[in-house]
């Protein structure tokens, strides 16, 4: 029998929180958690066998990402943290059937796209994997709940591979955000949405890119407090 959908009360507050990401993007949101929730404890699941996400197909996602919540579900965690744009975009769905409501599933996607939906947000662009960018999922997600904003998405493939070989504040990382932020999609952009959660290690470049033109969202926060107001309740 499946468990109410908001009845957690048989958790403990000793057992961890569990996140996960393709590599060390989703540390941002590891970071956020631990600065809201600085007593709990944490288990960091880096899926670096199988970096990036983003390249791989729809059924692997699922495959890695379903995977590596049982290990986490063994290793009894409280709550599940998908801590990956590309992940929540192809496995959300496979995730929360797996968990079946024992415990709460937190992702990166939905709580950004509903704070950008309530918000006054006219043209909003995202930068993602191919991955996330071929689902739609913000597009959806953001005009579920708000149909008059605009929506433009742009695959960002090389930020990912930069990142996790340290070209942070690097010649070319700084011409790689060039190239794409100057992208045609993004001309009339008022807000940005860093779609993958590796990006927000690069968030200051791009901020540089834009001066004080264009809002850059912080998704890790945003997905962080989402967490502790659940843990809370």
């Amino acid at each position: 029998m499946k468990k109410n959908k908001q009845d957690f009360s048989h958790l403990s507050a000793k057992q961890p929180i569990g996140i996960f990401d393709s590599g060390v993007g989703g540390l941002t949101v590891a970071k956020e958690i631990k600065r809201l929730l600085p007593h709990e404890d944490l288990i960091y699941f880096g899926d670096t066998k199988h970096l990036p996400y983003g390249e791989k197909s729809s059924e692997a996602i699922v495959g890695y990402s379903t995977k590596i919540t049982s290990f986490l579900l063994e290793k009894n965690c409280k709550a599940i943290v998908i801590a990956c744009n590309s992940a929540t975009a192809n496995a959300l769905k496979e995730v929360l059937d797996l968990v079946d409501n024992s415990v709460p599933v937190i992702d990166v996607i939905n709580p950004v796209a509903e704070k950008v939906s309530y918000e006054i947000h006219n043209n909003v662009g995202v930068i993602a994997t191919k991955a996330t960018v071929n689902s739609g999922l913000y597009k959806k997600s953001i005009r579920k709940h708000n149909k008059f904003i605009k929506v433009d998405e742009l695959a960002t493939p090389l930020l990912v591979p930069a990142i996790e070989e340290g070209f942070k504040n690097h010649p070319i990382t700084h011409s790689i955000i060039y190239n794409y932020l100057s992208n045609s999609k993004l001309k009339n952009i008022e807000t940005l949405i860093l779609g993958c959660t590796h990006y927000p290690l690069l968030i200051d470049e791009i901020r540089q890119y834009y001066g004080n033109r264009v809002r850059v969202i912080d998704s890790p926060s945003i997905g962080a407090n989402q967490l502790k107001m659940i843990l809370e309740k």
